[in-house]
């Protein structure tokens, strides 16, 4: 299993910088942010000193999406980092929540989203695709590589993960969901034509490593909320009780009180309120490093490749350094 690191850009950009060299000499090998033009400073800016200033640490956004950049540019920035550092960085991508709802626009269409990760992919790899009607390729691209790893929560989005992205990202470390959502993804690759064992399976969510459950929780329980502007979402499709979502997933979020974005990720969301304390400790990891161990190997028996630590609370560098002394370590 590989790890992964989850940081938000703010300021100053330095520290993102050494919390991302911190990472790697603790053995993670993924580094991602956050992306949201108005809450946070730009990443790709900063990914070109994250992967100067790392060796191998591979970096992208969890998660970008298709209405904020147009696809070339998306695409030429990534190949520019490739030219640069050497093929490692990887574009997750979503529908767009912070992003788009804080500047005042809808979330992308799972349509618009599947056609995106096509065209970026194509452009950043160097090959001719179509984007507006028009033929392009970016002609100075040469042996690039970019893996696309697709966010999703709901079966639409869950199946257009396993038809076209090279990876799934679930924002959640809950096993029964984990295992359904896997399932989901697997069965519409395999409709697909596709290779199931060939896609990537990325869990992230808060991690906390410590004996102070309550405080924990306390530290993490924003992740809920975050979560539950997705589940939300789900909800208004598809329906209070509908079988096409697990009730495990939809329940917690019948008390939810709309969502203030200038907390959006952030230890102490009073958005978060509404989280109760099954849902936190369902979601995130948290306790001795034995806690998780134990649940990260059920994770792994259960197809999860990585595991990306989402460290937005009031212990970084210790859950950085418990991670790579009694938790990575477990996983070699």
């Amino acid at each position: 299993m590989d790890f992964g690191l989850v940081l938000q850009t703010d300021p100053p950009a330095s520290q993102v910088v050494s919390l991302m060299k911190r990472a790697e000499r603790n053995g993670f090998r993924y580094g991602w942010t956050f992306d949201s033009a108005v809450l946070w400073q730009e990443p790709f800016v900063i990914y070109s000193q994250i992967l100067a200033n790392t060796q191998k640490l591979r970096v992208g956004p969890m998660v970008t999406n298709p209405g904020t950049r147009t696809w070339e540019v998306t695409a030429s920035t990534f190949a520019t980092l490739n030219d640069m550092y050497g093929n490692r960085t990887v574009c997750g991508i979503g529908r767009g929540d912070s992003a788009m709802r804080v500047a005042g626009r809808a979330p992308n269409t799972l349509a618009r989203l599947g056609e995106a990760i096509d065209v970026i992919r194509d452009l950043a790899e160097g090959r001719e695709t179509q984007v507006d009607g028009k033929a392009l390729r970016i002609p100075w691209i040469k042996d690039g590589k970019l893996p696309v790893w697709m966010a999703a929560y709901g079966p639409k989005a869950l199946a257009l993960a396993g038809q076209k992205a090279d990876g799934f990202i679930l924002q959640l470390a809950d096993p029964y969901l984990t295992e359904w959502m896997i399932g989901s993804v697997r069965e519409a690759a395999v409709a697909a034509g596709r290779d199931p064992a060939e896609i990537t399976i990325c869990v992230a969510a808060p991690a906390y490593v410590g004996d102070d459950l309550a405080h924990a929780r306390d530290q993490c329980r924003w992740f809920g909320g975050m979560v539950g502007n997705h589940v939300a979402d789900l909800v208004s499709r598809y329906g209070e009780h509908s079988s096409m979502v697990p009730e495990e997933l939809t329940e917690y979020v019948k008390s939810r009180q709309g969502y203030d974005y200038s907390h959006h990720g952030r230890a102490g969301n009073p958005s978060a309120d509404f989280v109760p304390d099954e849902i936190v400790d369902r979601f995130c990891l948290l306790g001795p490093a034995e806690a998780h161990i134990e649940k990260l190997r059920v994770l792994r028996d259960l197809g999860v490749d990585q595991f990306a630590v989402y460290d937005m609370h009031d212990a970084r560098e210790a859950t950085i350094d418990a991670y790579g002394s009694d938790v990575i370590p477990s996983f070699g």
